[in-house]
């Protein structure tokens, strides 16, 4: 069993690609499994920590913001594609694997169009509610579509798709951590409300801005708060926590490898609205406030979002007014527990285990075919 497994670009392309290499593994102990990823990208780091080989194309996305930086780069972009294209072939080629999946990101582009091209068979898995052009674009030669939501026949042939859910970090997925462990590990006091703040792998600076803000609101409300900046706010963050003395409600982390422990510790999180970070919540079952990102394609997360806030699973602020509103709001939830209850049951109704599992299960039927 070989296979290739494309894409990345941030966490949650990634988390659910090593989700599914893990599941092959489980499954095909004797399985040979290559990442092609894009060069510089957040995967060329986190796919070899997690055991697995990946080859690096120079693939670029196109540049939205004005700068000469930026239009220099957008008039790379042809050459790269190109030249991408022709190194993957011979990656694909060279490997020549039995499955080709891709999983949204940069590298999928080239990588499953060049494999369709060679006449190798491919599998798509879309994490959002609302799919990428990217996807859209490779689904005519797609064999099989994974999905994590429903009404995707507007973007995907309809016989093609497949519900499975997202496949998320196996530590999730069978989550044993207690409350207690939560605590102990990020050195909070479980006896005190705790929120849990994450804007995704690389963070998010209106949510990091709402937090720095208003940091005497939690010594003032009595509220600890786990806080993942990420690398580009993290320095910024820790001087001001300790200029404030106030390291004993405020827990600064640049990037939490135990998302497990975090969650189990949490009351309430505040979170950007990713697909992968929706699928975590829906499985861990925790009170959310869903912050939507509003710098990604078709504002997809807002959508991702509102498949939650429509089933009594999630409330939700705009990017724009989280400042104001979020932490106002996470605190009127940490002081009801009914709603949190409420909302902690219908969140729960939405999750899809076993979903790395399921997306094996439509790689072995395309393999028997």
């Amino acid at each position: 069993m070989k296979a290739i497994i494309s894409g990345g670009g941030s966490g949650g392309h990634i988390f659910p690609a090593v989700a599914i290499a893990n599941a092959i593994k489980t499954r095909y102990s004797d399985a040979q499994i290559l990442f092609v990823g894009a060069e510089g990208r957040m995967e060329m780091e986190k796919v070899p920590a997690s055991g697995y080989e990946i080859k690096g194309l120079p693939i670029a996305g196109l540049q939205r913001q004005l700068s000469l930086q930026n239009i220099i780069k957008n008039l790379q972009l042809p050459y790269r594609v190109l030249k991408s294209r022709h190194m993957v072939k011979g990656i694909i080629q060279s490997f020549n694997p039995d499955i080709v999946v891709g999983v949204g990101g940069f590298a999928s582009e080239p990588t499953l169009k060049v494999a369709a091209q060679l006449g190798y068979t491919t599998l798509l898995q879309e994490q959002n509610s609302y799919a990428g052009l990217t996807n859209k674009t490779l689904a005519k030669s797609a064999s099989t579509i994974c999905v994590a939501y429903e009404g995707m026949e507007r973007f995907f042939p309809k016989n093609k798709i497949v519900y499975t859910g997202n496949p998320v970090r196996a530590d999730i997925e069978k989550m044993t951590a207690t409350h207690e462990d939560g605590c102990n590990h990020f050195e909070v006091d479980p006896t005190r409300p705790i929120l849990l703040s994450v804007g995704g792998s690389l963070g998010a600076r209106s949510i990091n801005r709402m937090v720095l803000d208003n940091l005497d609101f939690f010594k003032k409300n009595n509220i600890q708060i786990i806080w993942q900046t990420g690398r580009w706010m993290f320095q910024e963050a820790e001087e001001a926590v300790r200029k404030a003395g106030i390291d004993e409600w405020v827990k600064v982390h640049q990037f939490i490898s135990r998302m497990d422990l975090a969650y189990a510790a949490a009351d309430v999180v505040i979170s950007r609205a990713g697909a992968i970070a929706i699928s975590e919540l829906c499985l861990v079952g925790k009170p959310v406030i869903l912050i939507p990102s509003p710098n990604v394609a078709e504002d997809h997360q807002t959508k991702n979002a509102m498949a939650l806030v429509n089933k009594g699973a999630a409330l939700m602020v705009r990017d724009d007014e989280c400042n104001a509103t979020g932490l106002t709001l996470a605190n009127e939830l940490l002081n009801n527990p009914v709603r949190c209850s409420q909302m902690s049951s219908a969140i729960k109704a939405m999750a899809s285990p076993c979903a790395a599992e399921k997306i094996v299960d439509e790689i072995d039927k395309l393999l028997k075919k």
